[in-house]
């Protein structure tokens, strides 16, 4: 187990159920509004658990396609919203069947370089699912979509990537968690948004060239059912052995003044970007 995962106390955040049917620009907010509080001391570590409905979150880059808003019309001819965030990586599937964690951490007595903070959320995911921890792989999954050098996997197919996001010495290492559903079909989705956005034309940046059989959910991984809010109870469990207390503790109100301005700060920040092209 890594040693950042033993605090004598863990602040713990269940949104899996209220954010649904939310704009994941609100998570965003609320993983900044966590990073300074407990970057600050101000809070405890926190883990966070979100789940949003029916929306491609994309990247940067993504942003930056030639033909963008022709892949977008197409996420909504499907039932899909399309936001930009803040954090690094490029385009990613979410829905009710998609388990986002963020464990945030305070820099504030020792730096947490990125490696380790990725090392936090693998070890993390071992110890969530111990009946697999040792069959679970951290390498760039080629043709998955949003690849990346800790994208986790069962027998080279993904089920899993984390990005991270830091801001006033805190650190939220973020995850998604394909739990139920099909993996290749998310894929394949992701994969017409980049032939509809890109039209073969030569970029500077290159593009995943998506290959949906190599993404599946732990469900299918496994053969077993498993569903997200099981998924939940077992984090809950697990975070009582990782610490003395686990605080059960939404925002308060002061708390919730400084998420207001995060929240305003984010939504400002993706409309100057989707209305720039």
């Amino acid at each position: 187990m890594h040693p950042l995962l033993q605090q004598n106390t863990w602040r713990f955040i269940d949104q899996s159920i209220i954010m649904k049917n939310r704009t994941p620009l609100e998570s965003f907010a609320m993983d900044d509004t966590l990073c300074q509080l407990v970057g600050q001391l101000q809070s405890s570590a926190t883990v966070r658990t979100w789940v949003h409905d029916h929306t491609v979150v994309l990247g940067i880059q993504d942003h930056r396609l030639p033909f963008v808003q022709e892949g977008i019309d197409l996420l909504k001819a499907r039932g899909y919203n399309a936001i930009v965030r803040n954090s690094g990586g490029l385009a990613v599937v979410l829905d009710s069947g998609v388990l986002n964690i963020s464990v945030i951490l305070s820099e504030q007595s020792k730096s947490i370089d990125i490696n380790t903070g990725y090392d936090v959320m693998v070890d993390f995911i071992k110890l969530l699912f111990p009946e697999i921890a040792d069959k679970i792989e951290a390498y760039e999954i080629v043709g998955s979509y949003c690849p990346g050098s800790y994208d986790l996997s069962i027998g080279g197919k993904k089920f899993a990537g984390i990005s991270q996001r830091r801001l006033r010495q805190g650190i939220a290492v973020q995850i998604y968690l394909c739990i139920e559903g099909s993996g290749s079909e998310r894929a394949e989705l992701i994969r017409d948004f980049y032939s509809v956005s890109l039209k073969d034309v030569e970029t500077k940046f290159v593009y995943p060239q998506i290959q949906p059989n190599v993404m599946a959910g732990i469900s299918e991984l496994l053969n077993v059912k498993i569903t997200v809010q099981e998924t939940v109870f077992r984090l809950q469990k697990m975070l009582q052995l990782l610490g003395e207390n686990i605080i059960f503790q939404s925002l308060s109100d002061k708390e919730l003044e400084l998420y207001t301005f995060y929240l305003n700060r984010v939504l400002e920040r993706n409309k100057k970007m989707l209305s720039s092209k």
